[in-house]
């Protein structure tokens, strides 16, 4: 038994079952087809007759089911297809006469009466032949092109591209399907990834010409809940793949139109990458074979933008048939664009999975610098499956050398400043990630990222692979977040998220900036970073420069004024919690509504919360002097999370919390509400960590880096000397500081006075304030003025000091 190459992922003995019932599916196939050969009906007997001798048993004895006799006929069908596809398209020129030969075929098959849980979780409705026939004439397949197929399901679209001469490229989730299409097309190397992502897994030279598909109308792999636009993110991400001018023919459920108003936004926002030409839906009839009446629709796009992206081709109704559908495509589906001179990049630029926005006014665009040409190759490493704590190496020392643990990553560089973790993060490792993330090549080979910042970069493309168990409504507010069922139309899934701890020196900055970068590489080119204050946009700058980046792509929040639309159509927004916590005040809406009418309510790309502790309190909760309300910035950062549940979220902090209350803005690593952690709620998790103590977040953090979901290395003091220098104040430097001190008693004695002469006196908020900035400038007068007073004794001291390789580091 040959292993399939579509399930080389899988383990093995799974593997052998998936290519063993796909190797009966096709004997099953083979005992059918002389029945269409002869033009006899295969009926129920005849079908379990050929199940039953491919199995070595019956349906009654569990050893095949309804739904797999039904993909052997469909099986059938192209083992026909192929052997005198060629000879129906040479006896009949006109289209009209192919289809009608295939559609007799398809009158001998059985009706699908029957379904599975599998195939009603991935919605498996596979094409019907003349459909897949009008799908083929309206993509207009050339000889030696490549076709994508990224939910070939058992390859009845793929079979029309193959007749007419062009290269494969099938992707198909399911194992079994997976494994069928193996022995159907053998030489195509069948891929097994999440169609709704198909452009981030497929290596980056593979780039169709034509990409035609029949994706699940409203199911998301991993997904229970229902998602109405699940077959706009499996488009975003197909044309994302396509080559430039490429066709892209796709069948969705009728809804998923233009003109229907829940969809004319995205279908806009599609429009400024992709051009609309036609879109006609189809009776439930023509679907009647395949178990199910639901109407369909047939859209035809090209990737070129359009001109008016809000103008759309004039709908021809409903085609009560294939028949009629073939003659609209004929006479409205234009030609294919040539093809471009120039062979197309090796990575495509990704459109924006269909991010439901306003169209931007292009009167009130800013340009923007130019984005450059960069090219990201996938990132190489060998899991270490068998990694386990060493127990035997780790020492009686607080803390461990930190390396890498599950994995190794040839070519890279260790980080330039030896890097420690404390001693109960080194005694578990991170699991052993699948995901590959894509950076250039020059900065693993340069040393640009170091070794434990390209493991931060994989394990936060792990994290951000799952979403967190359970679905959810978010409330119009984006405040309530409520446990709902799965069926619920607008419940939600929310992703996982992921932590970086990292102290001092580690890079925190570089690390986010390669996040954001290989998010920026696979097509995802928005992002939001968020961070304490507007002085650390030139930091964010650097690190993102630092990677061969733009710097000018971090455009600061606060060009944009409040109540108005951001006007970037790609790039990073760089965002102090400050600016994000405005309220919508005087008509204009809030500064989170306007950052989420930007991305979209489907963003799925990349906010960083940098400082993340500055969200501290984000729930509200007991204190010494009483019950504590929300912080603004808290409640700011969670309403962004809530109002966009699959974007991809990451929290860098070195503290994370000073107590455990104040994680409550970390919801996305599922510490309660989910499966990895045995707390319902976050009150039953707060009780129960702040009744272990410190010793119980020890424990969480240990067990948030075994499940992948946080890191938290600092650099190693080992090595260093440390000297108490000592300052003896001078006569004339403590007659200065005696005047400063004496000028804040004057105001302090006089305080109220003042306020009373300046008439705040009665207002309890003026005073509040006034007495609070006093403060805070007399506890900024003593560390300021020290320092200055010490520096003399400090450079006299270094200039003493002998002439040695290390560097000398002052604590003042």
């Amino acid at each position: 038994m040959n292993r399939s190459t579509a399930l080389a992922a899988v383990p093995l003995g799974a593997a052998r079952h998936f290519t063993g019932t796909a190797e009966k599916l096709l004997a099953a196939a083979q005992l059918i087809l002389p029945h269409l050969e002869a033009g006899r009906a295969v009926d129920a007997q005849a079908l379990r007759g050929a199940m039953e001798t491919a199995f070595g048993g019956s349906d009654a004895e569990g050893l095949w089911d309804w739904k797999s006799a039904y993909d052997a006929c469909e099986a059938a069908q192209i083992l026909f297809l192929r052997k005198y596809g060629n000879t129906i398209f040479l006896k009949y020129a006109d289209p009209q006469a192919r289809l009608a030969a295939i559609e007799k075929i398809v009158g001998l098959m059985p009706t699908h009466t029957r379904r599975s849980e599998t195939s009603q979780a991935l919605q498996q409705f596979s094409t019907p032949a003349g459909l897949a026939y009008v799908a083929g004439v309206a993509a207009g397949f050339q000889p030696g092109e490549r076709m994508l197929e990224p939910s070939a399901g058992t390859g009845l679209l793929a079979i029309q591209a193959e007749i007419a001469g062009a290269r494969l490229m099938l992707n198909e989730l399911a194992e079994t399907r997976a494994a069928l299409l193996d022995l159907l097309f053998p030489q195509v190397g069948v891929t097994a990834h999440d169609a709704a992502h198909v452009h981030d897994y497929l290596d980056p030279a593979a780039v169709p010409n034509v990409v035609v598909m029949n994706p699940p109308f409203s199911a998301i792999a991993h997904v229970e809940a229902r998602m109405k636009d699940a077959a706009l993110r499996h488009i975003g991400s197909a044309l994302a793949r396509l080559q430039p001018d490429g066709r892209l023919v796709v069948i969705t459920g009728a809804s998923c139109a233009p003109d229907n108003p829940a969809f004319t936004d995205a279908f806009v926002a599609l429009q400024e990458r992709g051009r609309v030409l036609f879109s006609a839906a189809i009776d439930g009839q023509v679907y009647r074979k395949h178990g199910t009446t639901i109407d369909t629709r047939l859209t035809v796009i090209d990737r070129t933008p359009a001109d008016d992206p809000r103008h759309f081709p004039a709908a021809p109704g409903v085609a009560p048939d294939t028949a009629t559908l073939l003659g609209w495509v004929l006479a409205q589906v234009p030609p294919r664009l040539p093809a471009p001179d120039t062979p197309p990049p090796s990575a495509p630029l990704a459109v924006q999975a269909m991010a439901a926005r306003p169209v931007r006014p292009a009167a009130t665009a800013r340009p923007i610098a130019p984005t450059p040409v960069i090219e990201g190759v996938e990132l190489a490493y060998t899991p270490c499956v068998e990694a386990v704590p060493d127990h035997g190496n780790l020492t009686d020392a607080i803390y461990e050398p930190y390396a890498l643990q599950s994995i190794r990553i040839p070519g890279a560089k260790p980080h330039p400043t030896p890097l420690v973790q404390s001693a109960s993060m080194a005694s578990v490792p991170p699991p052993v990630p699948s995901y590959r993330p894509s950076l250039p090549a020059h900065l693993v080979g340069d040393g640009v990222l170091s070794d434990a910042q390209l493991e931060s970069i994989i394990l936060a493309g792990e994290a951000h692979g799952e979403h967190l168990a359970g679905a959810w409504t978010v409330d119009k507010t984006w405040d309530v977040v409520t446990a709902a069922p799965d069926d619920v139309e607008t419940a939600v899934r929310f992703r996982r998220g992921w932590m970086l701890g990292d102290g001092t020196g580690a890079g925190k900055g570089r690390q986010v900036a390669g996040i954001i970068l290989d998010n920026w590489l696979k097509g995802r080119r928005r992002a939001v970073w968020v961070s304490r204050s507007e002085t650390l946009h030139q930091d964010a700058m650097r690190d993102w420069e630092a990677l061969g980046q733009e710097r000018l792509l971090l455009t600061p929040f606060s060009r944009y004024r409040q109540g108005t639309p951001i006007t970037l159509d790609e790039g990073i927004l760089f965002v102090t919690y400050a600016t994000l916590r405005s309220q919508e005040r005087a008509e204009k809406a809030s500064r989170v509504q306007q950052i989420v009418d930007w991305l979209g309510s489907d963003f799925d790309g990349v906010i960083v919360f940098d400082e993340s502790h500055a969200m501290a309190n984000a729930a509200g909760g007991k204190s010494e002097r009483g019950d504590q309300a929300p912080s603004q910035q808290g409640r700011a950062g969670l309403r962004l999370q809530h109002a966009l549940p699959d974007a991809r979220i990451v929290y860098v902090s070195a503290t994370g919390a000073t107590t455990v209350q104040n994680l409550a803005y970390a919801q996305r690593l599922g510490l309660w509400g989910g499966e990895d952690f045995p707390f319902s709620t976050r009150g039953e998790f707060i009780g129960a960590v702040e009744n272990g103590g410190v010793a119980a977040m020890e424990v969480l953090a240990r067990d948030l880096k075994a499940l992948g979901l946080y890191s938290a290395r600092s650099l190693s003091f080992d090595g260093v000397e440390y000297e108490m220098l000592e300052h003896a104040l001078t006569a004339p430097q403590i007659a200065i500081y005696d005047a400063y001190a004496g000028a804040f008693q004057i105001i302090h004695s006089n305080l109220d006075a003042a306020m009373r002469a300046a008439g705040s006196n009665l207002n309890s908020q003026a005073k509040s304030a006034a007495r609070s900035a006093f403060e805070s400038a007399k506890q900024r007068l003593g560390p300021r003025a020290t320092t200055v007073l010490f520096g003399s004794t400090q450079c006299r001291r270094r200039a003493a000091a002998p002439a040695r390789r290390f560097q000398a580091c002052a604590a003042l």
